[in-house]
């Protein structure tokens, strides 16, 4: 029978038990080498990933004493293209400024 003009056939909703689940996040690690410099580094960390002077510069001194900072939690498309613009900001000019990611647990 078709449907009568002016009336909205509603579909009835699944019903499920499952929750839904959020992407996982990925922890952005900034490490240290002694070729690129402190300020180029700091330059890096407000373009591309938006953070303010002090806290680049905290996050720079402490990859140079740890060899290793945190720098950001996000999503792994948003991890990977940070990345892939910090190494292409870095490698034209000869820095092995280097940045790498791991799973959040």
């Amino acid at each position: 029978m078709p449907p009568t003009p002016g009336r909205t056939t509603a579909l009835p909703r699944p019903e499920t038990d499952a929750e839904p689940r959020l992407a996982p996040m990925w922890r952005v690690l900034l490490h240290n080498d002694d070729v690129t410099p402190m300020e180029f580094v700091v330059k890096v960390l407000r373009e591309i990933f938006k953070l303010n002077a002090i806290a680049s510069i905290k996050l720079m001194l402490e990859a140079h004493f740890s060899g290793v900072a945190l720098v950001v939690v996000e999503t792994r498309e948003q991890a990977e293209f940070h990345i892939d613009q910090a190494h292409s900001m870095a490698r034209p000019r000869g820095y092995p400024l280097t940045f790498s990611m791991e799973p959040e647990e």
